[in-house]
């Protein structure tokens, strides 16, 4: 059980790395037609039951949601091409208002298929599967790759001539990389990211 926790701290911290490098992907991971999102909503529509995409959206868009659910119900049994295009019509308008929840523009309905990365998929997998391992083996893989290489790079520079500026300066930068990305990674770990206002008083 140790063992698993001290893997779970650093699947937290190595978040932060792979939220850096692929937050607009998390974002557009709730658009696609084989996004969550969307198959939430068909199951919602072949049983009846609108409960099943409510989760999605917040308390206060609901009725919104209600309202054209119970539309896109009655439309879709007038024939084939009407069901094709009403439930097209609640797959935007739930993706819409579930981006809007978040703060995110709406940008359209994206194909299935598309290329999310890495980090997602092993995400959905570990809830599908209901084991973390991979997941977390896969993150420490991650903020190891991303960290080490800046280590290496401050260690490199950090003996340099005190006469040679230029070499100075390279050490400098090597080292407010590196101690940027650490800090990156520690603020998600322990909840306390900074507002870009906050950041600038720790920056270099």
């Amino acid at each position: 059980m140790r063992h698993i926790s001290v893997k779970f701290k650093r699947l937290l911290a190595a978040v932060t790395v792979l939220f850096v490098v692929s937050s607009t992907q998390a974002f557009a991971h709730c658009d696609g037609l084989d996004g969550p999102v969307i198959k939430d909503a068909r199951r919602a529509l072949e049983s009846g039951n609108v409960k099943l995409v409510l989760i999605w959206v917040k308390q206060i868009d609901q009725e919104e949601i209600i309202s054209v659910f119970n539309k896109t119900l009655a439309v879709r049994k007038l024939s084939p091409g009407a069901k094709e295009f009403a439930d097209m019509y609640f797959f935007e308008t739930l993706v819409r208002v579930h981006r809007a929840g978040e703060g995110a523009p709406y940008t359209g309905i994206k194909p299935a298929g598309r290329d999310l990365g890495p980090a997602i998929p092993a995400a959905d997998k570990a809830i599908e599967t209901g084991s973390p391992k991979e997941l977390v083996n896969f993150l420490d893989d991650a903020i190891h790759d991303g960290l080490h290489p800046l280590y290496m790079k401050v260690k490199e520079k950090k003996n340099f001539n005190p006469n040679d500026v230029n070499a100075g300066r390279e050490y400098v930068k090597a080292y407010v990389e590196f101690v940027h990305y650490v800090e990156k990674v520690y603020q998600l770990k322990s909840g306390t990211a900074h507002s870009e206002e906050g950041s600038e008083t720790h920056s270099h």
